[in-house]
């Protein structure tokens, strides 16, 4: 079984960057997510690549004098391990308390009740 590495919050925002455009250099990411906060200086940025990369979420391959950037693990595969880690530490890994409280906190439109009772509906088969 493949080992998902833990990625901080500052971290997703690199590995979007990268899941939506592909191979990408460390000035197209800083490009990309632009400035804002002390997160996003094109020096922080770069220390999140090196991060990224120790962890295996990145590799890099060098062209010219840039290094470019690619995911090795997927957007589908980091979303799985960090939902079923938040299950687990939070509810237990229980799924009903989870999407109780989520239905109970959050206002839903009719569409977005009607596409969670067709969800369900579907799992019944």
């Amino acid at each position: 079984m493949k080992t998902i590495p833990r990625i901080s919050e500052a971290e997703w925002e690199v590995m979007k960057v990268i899941w939506a455009k592909g191979p990408c250099s460390a000035g197209a990411i800083v490009q990309a997510l632009g400035r804002g906060d002390a997160s996003r200086h094109p020096k922080t940025i770069k220390t999140y690549l090196g991060r990224l990369t120790a962890k295996k979420a990145l590799g890099f391959r060098k062209e010219g004098r840039e290094y470019l950037y690619h995911s090795l693990v997927t957007e589908c595969e980091c979303v799985k391990a960090v939902s079923e880690s938040f299950l687990e530490r939070v509810f237990g890994g229980s799924v009903k308390p989870m999407l109780a409280h989520f239905v109970e906190q959050k206002k839903l439109s009719v569409a977005q009740i009607q596409e969670l009772k067709r969800l369900l509906d579907g799992k019944e088969t």
